[in-house]
C-alpha cells in the first residue's frame, strides 16, 4: 500500500529528524507548535503511529508513555535507554545465535526483535 505525502507526515519527520531522542507524541506536538507548526494532537498520533507500523520509526514504552524516534538506516533496534532524561544509544544487538538458543530453549522461533535496555545516563546517575 502506497502511503501519501502530506504536508503533516512531512513536519513530523522533520520534527524527528530534529529530536534525536525518544520523543512523546505530546512533546513532539508542543515542539511542532513551537516552532509554527500548527497541527492537531489526534494527527500527531495517527502520523507517529503510521511511521512505527510501516517500519520508520522505532516505538518504545516509558513509564507508561509510548515513545517515538525516527529509525536509523541500518534496520537494527537496539538502544540504552536512559528512564531519567530519554536520551538513547543505539547499541550492537546480541549476536542472531544466542538468540536463537534461548528461543530454541523455550520452543520459539525468532520471527523478529527489538532490545531496549533502561537504566540512568550517565548525566543522570
Amino acid at each position: 500500500m502506497v502511503q501519501r505525502q502530506t504536508r503533516q507526515k512531512d513536519a513530523i519527520r522533520e520534527a524527528l529528524r530534529e529530536n534525536d531522542e525518544f520523543i512523546s507524541a505530546q512533546d513532539l506536538h508542543r515542539w511542532l507548535e513551537e516552532h509554527g507548526t500548527h497541527i492537531g494532537l489526534a494527527t500527531v498520533y495517527r502520523q507517529l503511529n503510521a511511521l512505527a507500523d510501516a517500519g520508520l520509526a522505532d516505538t518504545i514504552r516509558l513509564d507508561g508513555q509510548q515513545l517515538f524516534r525516527l529509525c536509523g538506516d541500518d534496520g537494527h533496534h537496539h538502544h540504552l535507554v536512559c528512564v531519567r532524561c530519554g536520551r538513547t544509544v543505539e547499541i550492537e544487538p546480541p549476536s542472531e545465535s544466542w538468540l536463537r538458543g534461548i528461543a530454541d530453549a523455550h520452543g520459539f522461533t525468532v520471527e523478529s526483535h527489538t532490545l531496549e535496555v533502561f537504566g540512568l545516563c550517565p548525566d543522570c546517575r
